[in-house]
């Protein structure tokens, strides 16, 4: 039987490899949200390939320390849900926002806690405005709409000169026929 100094060792070593090579990390207060509620978000979660787990907020900062990272020591307070995504930045607060304006709408809880994105810090407000910018994916397809855009305009120019150079030929092609 396995003593409970190696069940702790074990519970931390599998916390710091679901967080090894997270480019987010957000910490969310997930009090008040219902068993039901909580395997919904997971879906969520689990769609966009984001990991999403809760345990003792002491195991979670011995495994970020262990990791060099105590960015986010002070706000591991309370019920306390972590979010890693691998993958892409923006989707734990995007998926965080929308699941508490559609599903939790008429419910009070904590939301986000904070949030370390590619090393950086960010506070509850700035996840939420994080989370209502445009994707990287929109972000790409505007811009290239953008740059488009001219090259779009521009054969459209030259189609018309063309056109109307066409249609002058034609003009004077047909005067001198009639006038022969």
């Amino acid at each position: 039987m396995a003593s409970i100094k190696e069940y702790k060792v074990k519970t931390v070593d599998n916390i710091k490899e679901r967080l090894d090579g997270a480019r987010a990390i957000v910490l969310v207060d997930y009090k008040g949200i219902t068993v039901e509620e909580v395997n919904k978000l997971r879906g969520n979660f689990r769609k966009e390939k984001v990991d999403y787990f809760i345990s003792k907020n002491t195991w979670i900062k011995i495994a970020l320390n262990q990791m060099g990272i105590t960015d986010l020591d002070d706000y591991l307070k309370g019920p306390t849900g972590v979010i890693v995504s691998k993958i892409d930045e923006v989707a734990p607060a995007k998926i965080m926002k929308k699941f508490m304006e559609t599903d939790l709408e008429k419910k009070e809880i904590g939301g986000f806690k904070v949030g370390l994105i590619s090393g950086d810090v960010y506070k509850a407000n700035q996840l939420k405005q994080l989370a209502e910018m445009p994707s990287k994916e929109e972000l790409m397809a505007n811009v290239l709409r953008g740059i488009n855009a001219p090259a779009s305009g521009i054969v459209g120019v030259v189609s018309g000169v063309m056109s109307a150079l066409v249609r002058a030929v034609d003009a004077v092609a047909k005067q001198k026929a009639e006038s022969n």
